[in-house]
């Protein structure tokens, strides 16, 4: 099945314009050599080999954006399948949409040398025609998102239909349709809202330039949002539930602490951890008493018509 990526081309989308024209994708992130078969199966064993060339052309750059523009330039040239569709945007509201055609090239003295060949569409997508959700994602800072949970949203805006705000599900075990739909996008409202919350007041999600630390790669998965405090001293991981949180994402959380801890963390910054769930109960009420450097937050999903 076809996967969806909204990608960035270049920084405020410099290089749309020239990629739309040219009929490529590509990314720099200062690797300024032939990755032609230098592109594992497992992105973890990319990273390990180009995190010390991106810091050493970078040496201003951190351990984490490092670790994120590696990540990016392996999903660019190798992660993205041929046939996938690619959402970039212009710049001035607008997307530009693709199919991805080739495998990975390399084009020595190009602005973007690391490149795929993409099919243009003839259609384009105004920003203004999507759902707020969509909005959220699609605007993030970071180089490259994956947006496949879109998909039938997409594939109607690619056909030029714009999609009616739709609050149903046709789920019997849901007894509030209209709270399901919003606690489907609670990571998007989150990151967008995230000033707004108590956490927003000590730490921001991570951004340097073109990264962005929502869905940090790690070795035993992705991290919904990585975030760091305001004097830099601290890493906070947060975990996502939807409904009620079990104890057993104690253990998970705990592995991505590790990862941060052992690979990404400087010497001086501590790891802390943040579970959000709608509900606790005993078991993970008891887990989370033996660990103090998580803790654990409840979010409420309010839906109500007032009448003006």
């Amino acid at each position: 099945m076809k996967e969806f990526y909204r990608i960035m081309l270049g920084k405020g989308s410099m290089y749309a314009q020239e990629c739309l024209d040219q009929g490529y994708i590509g990314a720099s992130f200062d690797i300024n050599e032939d990755l032609t078969n230098k592109l594992p199966e497992d992105w973890k064993e990319f990273n390990k080999a180009y995190i010390p060339v991106y810091l050493n052309a970078n040496p201003e750059k951190s351990k984490i954006g490092a670790g994120l523009s590696c990540g990016a330039l392996w999903v660019i040239c190798k992660k993205i399948k041929v046939g996938d569709i690619i959402l970039s945007p212009d710049g001035k509201g607008r997307y530009f949409v693709g199919a991805v055609k080739s495998d990975y090239r390399f084009v020595p003295g190009a602005n973007q040398p690391h490149q795929r060949q993409v099919h243009w569409f003839e259609e384009t997508i105004e920003r203004s025609e999507m759902s707020e959700a969509l909005k959220n994602s699609t605007g993030s800072i970071g180089t490259i998102s994956q947006i496949s949970k879109y998909r039938e949203e997409l594939e109607g805006l690619i056909k030029g239909e714009v999609p009616k705000p739709v609050l149903i599900s046709t789920d019997e075990t849901i007894e509030d349709p209209a709270v399901f739909a919003l606690e489907k996008h609670l990571e998007d409202f989150l990151v967008a809202n995230w000033s707004q919350t108590l956490l927003g007041k000590e730490y921001d999600i991570y951004q340097e330039e073109d990264n962005f630390g929502r869905q940090f790669p790690t070795d035993t998965g992705p991290i919904d949002i990585l975030a760091i405090s305001k004097n830099k001293n601290e890493i906070l991981v947060v975990e996502l539930k939807k409904g009620r949180a079990s104890d057993s994402v104690v253990g998970q959380i705990q592995r991505y602490m590790g990862y941060i801890a052992e690979e990404i963390a400087e010497e001086h910054q501590r790891v802390k951890g943040v579970i959000i769930a709608l509900e606790d109960d005993l078991r993970i009420r008891r887990a989370l008493k033996v660990a103090p450097n998580i803790e654990f937050y409840r979010y409420e999903v309010k839906f109500d018509l007032i009448k003006a």
